[in-house]
């Protein structure tokens, strides 16, 4: 559906405020924002690699910045989405602490680190201290989710119930591997090499939940003041845009670099804060993203007398 008129009125007053054509780039959440997903099947929608081709032909920089671990990029529509590029695809991973370009080798993806931003011990140590204290409560139903900086090893579930080991496989397979055992020794692990980010997932029902003031459903463990902003930020200067003079598209409050951009588009939640240095354009869903970056990329700029 092409944009409505006030839309499109906002989309040229950023055009011609800005220097998009020489200095911008667009940064783009993946799930919920440029990615469809139906039944576990993700897709680029067609709108979306129209706009995305057309943005490429100007030359401008598209950023990938994703929650997302590099294998879990390359394995679902990485190779879809180079078929757009035809170049290196510069990403942002794992809520900012991994920094780089998905590259084509030998009909291969393969990643290629430009920066990464690894937990300290100490924060480590603050995780684990937040597990043992819900296993001493009596919560079991947890899993810690774990990613290495170095890619090739994927994404690593522990969980403190060895049973459950064929389930959490079976429910995520997406992991390179599921492991259980002492708390101790998933410590001595995690400090035995750089991890970028930490997940704890606690499956137990909201009502129940609420008795643990200290913690929450889902849980993001970066280094300090790494997020998706500061990453937006490390790859702008990389790649050499200016973050006001582009476009950012994001659906949820973990996308942070929307804060920092000229135009801030909310796709599919109203509900959104973030604003760029121009109100948000707020969007229905990821095909109205493709109508965007396909008018922008058309756009000239406008006189006002």
């Amino acid at each position: 559906m092409p944009l409505d008129e006030s839309q499109h009125l906002q989309l040229q007053d950023f055009f011609n405020q800005s220097d998009f054509t020489n200095s911008g780039g667009v940064i783009t959440d993946l799930d919920g924002t440029a990615i469809h997903e139906f039944q576990g099947r993700y897709s680029i929608p067609d709108t979306v690699e129209l706009g995305l081709k057309k943005i490429y032909d100007l030359g401008r920089p598209v950023v990938l910045n994703t929650l997302r671990f590099p294998l879990s990029v390359m394995r679902t529509f990485g190779k879809d989405w180079y078929r757009i590029s035809n170049n290196p695809i510069p990403t942002v991973l794992m809520n900012g602490s991994q920094l780089g370009f998905i590259v084509e080798n030998k009909e291969e993806l393969i990643y290629e680190e430009i920066a990464a931003f690894p937990l300290q011990h100490t924060e480590i140590e603050q995780v684990v201290l937040k597990v043992k204290q819900l296993l001493e409560e009596g919560i079991q139903d947890l899993l810690v989710f774990f990613y290495p900086r170095k890619w090739q090893e994927g994404e690593i579930i522990w969980t403190p119930i060895k049973e459950k080991i064929p389930f959490v496989q079976k429910k995520y397979q997406s992991a390179a591997s599921v492991i259980t055992g002492e708390i101790g020794l998933l410590e001595e692990l995690l400090k035995s090499q750089d991890i970028c980010m930490i997940f704890l997932l606690i499956d137990i029902p909201e009502d129940k939940l609420m008795a643990y003031q200290h913690t929450k459903k889902n849980n993001f463990f970066n280094t300090q003041g790494v997020d998706k902003l500061s990453g937006a930020i490390s790859i702008s200067g990389h790649l050499n845009f200016d973050m006001a003079h582009s476009v950012g598209a994001g659906d949820s409050e973990m996308d942070s670099f929307l804060s920092g951009v000229g135009l801030a588009v909310h796709v599919g939640n109203p509900y959104l804060s973030f604003k760029g240095v121009l109100p948000p354009l707020k969007l229905k869903g990821s095909s109205e993203l493709g109508e965007l970056l396909f008018e922008l990329a058309n756009m000239q700029r406008t006189v006002i007398k």
